[in-house]
């Protein structure tokens, strides 16, 4: 790849998480409306995803991202703001930012929960100076009409990830390769 490709690349991807943070709606009313956000995504959640909240009460801590919008055009990118809930109290906020590449168009937006369910992936996050979810995250998916496909192997994974909400034109959604950072917000 060139020096001009590099930077046109680097340059797409930060114009598309910009417009991506724009469209978040979350900013000038802090951590008062974050939060306000993490619960009514916290109890979407439970309401709609049978499971969910037992994951909950059983996790070490859980960080829930109540909205996380993705553009793509070739380029793609996503940006979104969470709570880290210990206890269900909230600890930490942190962002959430991935950058794609390939075959897409288009737009969505949907909200995930990770669950970590060790006290050892817990620490790890929140002591990282910026995290980025991979291969340890395993998903947790629903079936139609069913509650979460977790059983006694699941649980013992460090890291659950849920994603739900999803609303728009791009098809599917992973947290492969997205970075958290600790924000104030």
């Amino acid at each position: 790849m060139s020096g001009t490709s590099r930077r046109n690349f680097v340059l797409g991807a930060g114009a598309l998480a910009t417009t991506a943070a724009c469209g978040n709606g979350i900013g000038s009313a802090g951590q008062q409306r974050l939060d306000q956000r993490v619960d009514a995504a916290k109890t979407f959640m439970f309401e709609n995803i049978p499971g969910s909240e037992d994951l909950h009460w059983k996790a070490s801590g859980s960080l829930i991202m109540p909205l996380v919008t993705e553009a793509g055009f070739g380029l793609g990118a996503s940006y979104g703001r969470g709570a880290l809930l210990v206890n269900d109290v909230p600890v930490d906020y942190y962002s959430a930012l991935q950058g794609t590449f390939g075959f897409q168009i288009g737009a969505q937006q949907y909200a995930h929960a990770l669950f970590f369910m060790t006290e050892e992936s817990l620490a790890g996050f929140r002591q990282s100076r910026g995290w980025a979810a991979g291969a340890d995250v395993k998903y947790a998916l629903k079936a139609e009409g069913a509650s979460l496909g977790i059983d006694t192997n699941t649980v013992t994974e460090p890291i659950i990830a849920i994603i739900f909400g999803q609303a728009g034109l791009i098809v599917g959604a992973t947290l492969e390769g997205t970075k958290y950072s600790r924000i104030i917000p």
